[in-house]
């Protein structure tokens, strides 16, 4: 047993995969006064605005890098449904995206409220959302990734609502706040260790 370096500049995480094998017993819908505001096709610079609102907390950054022309090939497949999590004033607060390109597999992309919804219930009344339009006739298998840079209740959370932890991996990555991806304030919680020739 030993601990392995991760460079200065770099972020390193645990990913654990989790999935449901059989669609969940019905249950009634959790309230919230929040919704769901489906997207087809928008605009990339739309779309990466709520990516970061939703994300930087947690440093979701995959999709602030990606090329364009990939990014616009993923959200605009018919395959890939993404939705605005929406207040009750028109506030776009939170977001889901469901991929079905795989046959018979759903993936929950992306899940995410604002920091500060959490604790309030809405993550059940999202997830409740993101399972009954996961689960159709011809999905055999809901998969989801969280890693331990995402809030420090989701892996709970996930299993809570049935997911099951299946494959764990390490993932390391140069630090989006200091290549610019996103602010240098956001995730706090995450020491930012500067490489020795920025220092």
């Amino acid at each position: 047993m030993g601990l392995i370096p991760v460079k200065p500049g770099e972020i390193a995480t645990i990913v654990t995969s989790l999935e449901m094998r059989e669609r969940p017993k019905p249950r009634p819908m959790p309230d919230s006064p929040l919704r769901l505001v489906r997207w087809e096709a928008p605009a990339p610079a739309k779309y990466r605005a709520l990516f970061e609102r939703v994300g930087a907390p947690w440093l979701w950054f995959s999709r602030l890098v990606m090329e364009e022309a990939r990014l616009v090939s993923i959200i605009h497949d018919p395959a890939v449904e993404i939705y605005a999590v929406a207040d009750p004033r028109g506030i776009e607060v939170g977001l889901l995206e469901l991929d079905l390109r795989e046959a018979g597999q759903c993936a929950l992309s992306y899940f995410g409220l604002v920091p500060e919804l959490t604790g309030q219930g809405h993550g059940r009344w999202l997830m409740a959302q993101a399972l009954t339009r996961a689960w159709r006739k011809d999905v055999r298998r809901v998969w989801v990734h969280t890693c331990t840079l995402d809030h420090p209740k989701a892996l709970g959370f996930y299993r809570a609502s049935g997911l099951v932890p299946y494959t764990r991996a390490i993932e390391t990555f140069p630090d989006p706040r200091i290549t610019g991806h996103l602010p240098r304030t956001a995730a706090p919680h995450i020491p930012l260790i500067e490489p020795p020739s920025r220092r």
